[in-house]
């Protein structure tokens, strides 16, 4: 019987596909190594708005939003370098997140979020700060993977 990992070349290609799509067709900014679930949901209405950076995983069922249809909102919506946003979480229009950094599963992310922290709940909060990550928002050790499980008080 063969792994699923034999057939990672299929999804690879499929998602490649559909990010030239979405960069060919609708216009958006994704970088050619930001890697995303076939479910990731990005907004069409705004596309020009979207802008995904480098080494950056979109995990399933998350939506990122360009517009906003009560306010007539129409902005860019940023998402910088070696990120990792998970799955189910929103980022809202006109919301930047920073390099390196992760939004947890089932996230609203409503404000901006600084550069090396790690952001969970709705609306989303920072939980940590000054994250050192490495492509797709993994951490560059299992310490430091052990640490941001942690809560913030009990660390010493």
């Amino acid at each position: 019987m063969a792994s699923l990992n034999a057939f990672r070349w299929l999804q690879r290609s499929a998602m490649a596909c559909k990010r030239f799509y979405y960069r060919h067709a609708w216009g958006m900014d994704l970088h050619p190594t930001c890697r995303f679930s076939l479910s990731a949901r990005f907004d069409t209405t705004y596309p020009r708005g979207l802008h995904v950076g480098a080494f950056t995983y979109i995990a399933f069922d998350a939506a990122i939003l360009t517009h906003d249809m009560t306010r007539a909102l129409y902005t860019h919506t940023r998402i910088g370098d070696c990120c990792f946003i998970g799955a189910r979480s929103v980022v809202l229009p006109g919301v930047a997140v920073g390099n390196q950094c992760i939004v947890a599963a089932g996230a609203v992310v409503t404000k901006d979020v600084p550069p090396n922290s790690l952001v969970a709940g709705n609306p989303a909060r920072i939980v940590r700060e000054n994250l050192d990550l490495l492509a797709y928002g993994r951490f560059r050790t299992r310490a430091a993977s052990e640490a941001a499980k942690e809560p913030a008080g009990e660390r010493t």
